[in-house]
């Protein structure tokens, strides 16, 4: 077997990542194609199999595996180590991973990267928007951004912007032709515009009140999987939409939605910023987590 540079690695390991060639290209800064001519090489080298390809797929042989599980602490010890060095710059240098879903992009996490972005120029922040719960270490993130119920009990979770709370809302127009609810109960004889998640499951709208908690299976004519479309069909006078208050906070105010059953609205705990653990974090995420913990308005 011919000897392989440690380095050529970086190419298998990226692949092996992302089980994506285009994504594993991205990262590298090089065409998919030179990504596929280089891990042919690998292989060769090796006489081994350590990817199988299909126009739809990217999967790791039983080699492939073996060797993934084996460098990756290695290579992830060498960008440990090469980011400790950013301790000795005034400033932290590098690229910051993030991935949040569409919800904590548009609440929390990009009104605070942009202030992050001021204050850190030598820094970049790649965001990926993805409402599906995903892997962030096996999609080669730093952190993501979630709400607390949703992440994994072995990652690092650090608050994240205010607390939260949902809003039932419609139009002037709706409550022209239907009473107002006096309780979540009522919204069973109105029509609300529902929301579908990526798994295909309808939400039902949950309540709480006086320690009386309870959640609803709305009906309506409209199913929509975004929040902001949601709001758009509510001020059409579609039905009654369950939406994240502060996307409705200005529409109220001024009168363009009405906010019924608010008492029944509490607050819960927001979102977090989450990451595993490792002994060394990189520079950017740990200039991100103290900034987004320090004091005073990140929005």
């Amino acid at each position: 077997m011919k000897r392989i540079d440690p380095a050529e690695l970086s190419v298998f390991l990226a692949i092996a990542t992302h089980r994506s060639f285009r994504k594993a290209a991205v990262e590298l800064g090089v065409t998919p194609s030179a990504l596929s001519h280089a891990l042919r090489a690998i292989e060769e080298r090796l006489d081994l199999r350590l990817v199988n390809r299909t126009t739809r797929s990217v999967a790791l042989t039983e080699a492939g595996e073996r060797l993934y599980a084996r460098i990756r602490p290695a290579f992830l010890d060498i960008h440990d180590a090469i980011e400790d060095l950013n301790s000795l710059r005034g400033q932290p240098v590098g690229t910051l991973r993030l991935n949040a879903s569409q919800a904590a992009a548009r609440l929390v996490l990009l009104p605070l990267v942009l202030r992050f972005l001021a204050v850190f120029p030598d820094v970049r922040v790649e965001m990926v928007v993805d409402d599906a719960l995903v892997d962030v270490v096996a999609g080669g993130f730093d952190a993501g951004v979630r709400f607390g119920e949703s992440i994994a009990g072995d990652m690092i979770a650090v608050p994240l912007g205010p607390r939260q709370r949902f809003a039932v809302v419609g139009s002037p127009a709706h409550f022209e032709r239907h009473p107002v609810p006096a309780s979540p109960h009522d919204l069973r004889t109105q029509p609300c515009i529902r929301y579908r998640f990526l798994s295909g499951a309808l939400y039902r709208w949950e309540f709480e009140r006086a320690g009386e908690a309870l959640d609803v299976e709305v009906n309506g004519p409209l199913t929509l999987s975004d929040q902001d479309l949601m709001v758009d069909a509510a001020m059409a006078g579609t039905g009654l939409a369950y939406v994240f208050d502060a996307r409705v906070t200005d529409l109220v105010a001024s009168g363009r939605l009405v906010r019924v059953l608010e008492d029944w609205c509490p607050y819960y705990p927001g979102l977090f910023l989450y990451y595993p653990s490792r002994r060394h974090l990189p520079a950017p995420l740990r200039a991100f987590i103290d900034f987004a913990r320090a004091p005073g308005p990140k929005k």
